[in-house]
């Protein structure tokens, strides 16, 4: 994505997406009982990075109603070719990357939907882990938020890997409980951000990041 190019985002809380909403709400609660804790821990306000663990393909839905902000986050851009589907995850707060395409483009997209002052969901594990451990993150979560000055707050979803684990095609009922941690503020400094700043600040939110997954296990 080039700079000059301006994300187009859908801010808007439709029609479209309060039914939608609504319908993805009532079928998690017969399937998944969810609760929340720490809902107030988002900021309602201002540009801030939702960080979630990442145990399951279904990790993304239970971070789109755990606040009353509308969040974004992207999807491979084939998604918005198909009829139908493309529209309705718009209307979710997805926004097109490219697929194949460098993680640069993908972390510019990210940054300008922050500068825009919007909520953010990004797993900064990458991608989906096993275990109740979190090991080492990628920087890119914290480099972000150093770049846009985003509050970062850490997502435990204790369950999602019981509920839709590798190779299943289908959900299975279970007991899902989201704790939202504490938020984290951006590393910052009066010039450009150090690496080490960016990597030290990764490493305060591994460590919250596992603490608030194993309050959501009973931990």
């Amino acid at each position: 994505m080039s700079e000059e190019h301006h994300l187009e985002l859908n801010v808007s809380k439709s029609l479209t997406y309060r039914i939608v909403a609504a319908l993805i709400s009532g079928i998690s609660w017969v399937l998944f009982r969810p609760t929340v804790v720490g809902r107030e821990n988002i900021p309602l306000e201002g540009p801030v990075l939702i960080a979630p663990i990442h145990r399951s393909n279904v990790d993304f839905a239970f971070t789109l109603f755990i606040s009353p902000r509308k969040v974004f986050f992207m999807a491979k851009d084939s998604i918005f070719r198909v009829p139908l589907l493309g529209p309705l995850v718009t209307h979710l707060g997805a926004f097109p990357v490219k697929r194949g395409s460098a993680d640069r483009e993908s972390m510019s997209a990210a940054e300008e939907v922050l500068r825009q002052g919007h909520a953010l969901v990004l797993f900064p594990e990458g991608t989906r882990k096993e275990g109740r451990t979190v090991q080492t993150l990628h920087d890119g979560a914290m480099f972000v938020a150093a770049r846009t000055g985003a509050t970062v707050v850490p997502v435990g979803i204790g369950g999602s890997d019981k509920a839709m684990p590798k190779g299943a095609k289908f959900p299975r009922p279970t007991r899902i409980r989201i704790v939202v941690g504490p938020p984290i503020t951006p590393p910052s400094s009066q010039g450009r951000v150090s690496r080490s700043a960016i990597s030290a600040k990764s490493e305060e939110l591994r460590v919250e990041l596992e603490k608030v997954y194993l309050r959501s296990l009973g931990g």
